[in-house]
């Protein structure tokens, strides 16, 4: 099976912390983004992959290359002009064969049961299955009692429900979608929904999500994935009167000198803190060194 991580976005929203490296890229728990999905993708018998990029491309290209730490092909298609959604998802056109594949977006960490998701898609015949779930206030997704969706709407309404970023699309579907430029792919949906095409909704529940889309939730995620712990990466040097608390995650090969407090806190590989000073509800990036103290700062 088939499937493809969205990649390609600018970060935006996370900045400064997508300044010089892509969304995907940035540690989770000491551990890519990107290689979380990868995994999922993985444990769910996905076998072949393909990642689109644009910003600061080069880095996930190398990162990637071409799938050999994973254990299995993972193509990468860089767009020199970003196409959006529906536009990079036409861009691979010739990736897929006749099955219907996964698209799943690069900055979310799951276990929905997507196993179980694309059996359903299988079964039901639609063009497209979005998987969707209870989440305000993302709840955009109205569904009829059949799980048919009836309409996609821009703002959380009630009795609605949220798209997790995970579809699974018949290979029809390409046909839908405009070629070689920006296309927003839920502008698609909307226009089948429209013509009267089956597109249908895959209700989850009982799973974890986490939709990495702004600096709190990105602070969240590695709280989650550290299980509130304290998690040390390899070859640090921390000194012994240095003190943590409530939990942190600390990069490979970071220096964490006399006295210091590191709290509620995220460090990236290479980061430095000098003595005595105290990091709070912050994030440190790569190869930063912190001088002075930092509460609730993005260094």
């Amino acid at each position: 099976m088939k499937a493809m991580i969205l990649a390609a976005g600018l970060g935006t929203r996370l900045r400064p912390l997508t300044d010089r490296k892509p969304k995907v890229l940035m540690p989770v728990a000491n551990r890519p983004i990107i290689a979380r999905v990868i995994d999922y993708l993985k444990a769910h018998g996905f076998s072949q992959l393909m990642v689109n990029a644009h910003h600061h491309h080069r880095q996930l290209v190398d990162y990637v290359d071409n799938g050999r730490p994973f254990g299995l092909p993972i193509d990468i298609r860089v767009e020199p002009e970003i196409l959006g959604t529906g536009g990079g998802i036409k861009n691979t056109s010739d990736f897929w064969d006749d099955d219907p594949f996964v698209v799943i977006n690069g900055d979310i960490l799951t276990d929905i049961n997507l196993t179980h998701a694309y059996e359903d898609h299988l079964k039901s015949g639609a063009l497209v299955t979005l998987i969707v779930h209870d989440c305000a206030p993302f709840n955009q997704i109205e569904i009829d009692e059949h799980g048919n969706i009836l309409d996609i709407a821009r703002q959380n309404l009630p009795g609605r429900w949220a798209f997790t970023g995970i579809h699974i699309m018949n290979p029809e579907l390409l046909s839908h979608i405009p070629g070689s430029v920006f296309y927003d792919i839920i502008v698609c949906y909307q226009e089948l929904i429209a013509s009267g095409k089956a597109i249908r909704a895959f209700v989850s529940k009982n799973h974890y999500w986490r939709d990495i889309g702004t600096v709190q939730s990105y602070m969240d995620a590695n709280r989650e994935l550290s299980e509130k712990k304290i998690l040390i990466g390899p070859g640090c040097q921390i000194d012994p009167s240095a003190r943590f608390k409530d939990w942190a995650v600390v990069g490979a090969h970071s220096i964490i000198g006399q006295h210091v407090e590191i709290a509620r806190s995220v460090l990236w590989e290479g980061a430095a803190v000098k003595e005595r000073v105290r990091v709070v509800n912050s994030v440190v990036t790569s190869s930063k060194a912190v001088e002075y103290d930092l509460i609730r700062e993005v260094l």
